[in-house]
């Protein structure tokens, strides 16, 4: 048993236990031009990620003391 109270925005409350008599339409089905430029889509997307990762991870390495050479003009003599 549920309780009647007056409560904000009501219509909300009342949404839960309404129900439709009406189907939807059915969905149209997809043309495969509109499935080959969603594949297009997220593969560009993909690719970009990827492509971001390649060329920013070695740019987040640190460098090995080795590898860091000095020139004459920076040492200041």
């Amino acid at each position: 048993m549920s309780r009647r109270e007056p409560v904000p925005f009501a219509f909300l409350a009342e949404a839960d236990s309404f129900r439709s008599n009406v189907t939807p339409p059915p969905r149209r089905r997809a043309t495969p031009g509109q499935l080959a430029g969603r594949w297009l889509l997220g593969l560009t997307i993909v690719a970009g990620l990827v492509g971001a990762l390649v060329i920013g991870t070695p740019a987040m390495q640190h460098p090995s003391p080795a590898a860091t050479q000095h020139s004459e003009a920076s040492d200041g003599r």
